[in-house]
C-alpha cells in the first residue's frame, strides 16, 4: 500500500526536524502547559503526535509523568535518544492516533504543533483521531492541542506566509492551493533528509474553522471549549484568536 504523505515525510527527518523554526518553541509551549494543569506533577500526560519527543522530554525534565505515541518509528527513535542522551526514563510508544490503546487513563493530553489531527486524508479520519485521545482520558480529563486556523487563509495568502517565516536550512513549502469546499490546503513541501537527500512531498492538510472545532468537541462530550490564537512558544489564553493567526490554541475540559 502506498504511504501517505506523513509517513512518507518522517521517514528519515528527525534532526532536521528539530531544526525547523517551527519546532523552537518548546520552553514557553511547557511552560504554559505546567499553568493550565496547575504544576500538579501527580498528573499522567498523553503526548500525542509527540515526534521527536521534544515536549514529553521537556516536561519529563520538570518531574511530570509523560507518555509519548507516534506513528513514526523514525522520529521515536530520535525521541528516545534524546531522553537517553538526558538521562530520563520517557514511555515513548508506536501506536495510531485514530486507535490509541488506552482507556481512561491520562488526566492530560497534549497535541501540539499538528501532532496528527489536522493531516489524516479524511475528516472521518482527523474525528477518529479526537475520538481516541478523548478515549484515553480520565472523567474530567484535558485536552490541549494546537490546529490550523481555518480563518487564516480567507485572509491571507499562505504562500507569503511560508516565504516570510522560512529561515536558512528549513524546510520551503509552496505552491499552495486552498479549497474553500473543504478546507483543505495542498502544496508542495521541499526538504533535505537526515541523510542529505532532498525530498519533495505533496501534502495535504485540513484547516478548521473555531466554530466547527467547538461542535466536533462538544459531541464527544466536552463541557468548556477554549479557542485562543497559538503564538510560537508563547501559548496564553490573553491572545484572542484573530484572522492573522495561522494556529489556533483548543483547551477542551470534558
Amino acid at each position: 500500500m502506498e504511504k501517505q504523505w506523513y509517513e512518507a515525510l518522517f521517514e528519515n527527518y528527525a534532526r532536521k526536524y528539530d531544526n525547523e523554526s517551527f519546532t523552537q518553541g518548546t520552553m514557553g509551549e511547557c511552560d504554559f502547559i505546567e499553568q493550565e494543569i496547575n504544576f500538579d506533577k501527580s498528573l499522567k500526560i498523553l503526548d500525542v503526535g509527540c515526534g521527536t519527543g521534544r515536549h514529553a522530554i521537556e516536561l519529563s525534565k520538570r518531574g511530570y509523568n509523560v507518555t509519548g505515541v507516534d506513528l513514526s518509528e523514525a522520529q521515536l527513535k530520535r525521541a528516545r535518544e534524546k531522553a537517553e542522551e538526558n538521562n530520563l526514563t520517557v514511555d515513548f510508544q508506536c501506536q495510531d492516533a485514530r486507535n490509541l490503546s488506552f482507556n481512561g487513563e491520562f488526566d492530560v493530553a497534549v497535541m501540539l504543533c499538528e501532532g496528527g489531527f489536522p493531516l489524516m486524508e479524511t475528516d472521518e479520519m482527523n474525528y477518529e483521531i479526537l475520538k481516541s485521545v478523548t478515549k484515553s482520558l480520565k472523567p474530567r480529563g484535558k485536552l490541549i492541542c494546537t490546529t490550523l486556523n481555518g480563518l487564516f487563509p480567507l485572509y491571507n495568502n499562505v504562500d507569503e506566509f511560508y516565504e516570510n517565516t522560512r529561515e536558512e536550512g528549513n524546510s520551503i513549502c509552496r505552491n499552495t492551493s486552498f479549497d474553500l469546499m473543504t478546507f483543505r490546503d495542498h502544496n508542495i513541501l521541499e526538504f533535505e533528509d537526515d541523510g542529505g537527500n532532498k525530498r519533495i512531498i505533496a501534502c495535504n492538510e485540513r484547516y478548521h474553522v473555531p466554530a466547527e472545532i467547538t461542535w466536533l468537541l462538544k459531541s464527544l462530550g466536552y463541557e468548556t471549549i477554549d479557542i485562543f490564537g497559538a503564538r510560537l512558544g508563547e501559548f496564553s489564553r490573553e491572545h484572542k484568536l484573530t484572522t492573522k493567526d495561522f494556529e489556533m490554541l483548543v483547551i477542551a475540559k470534558l
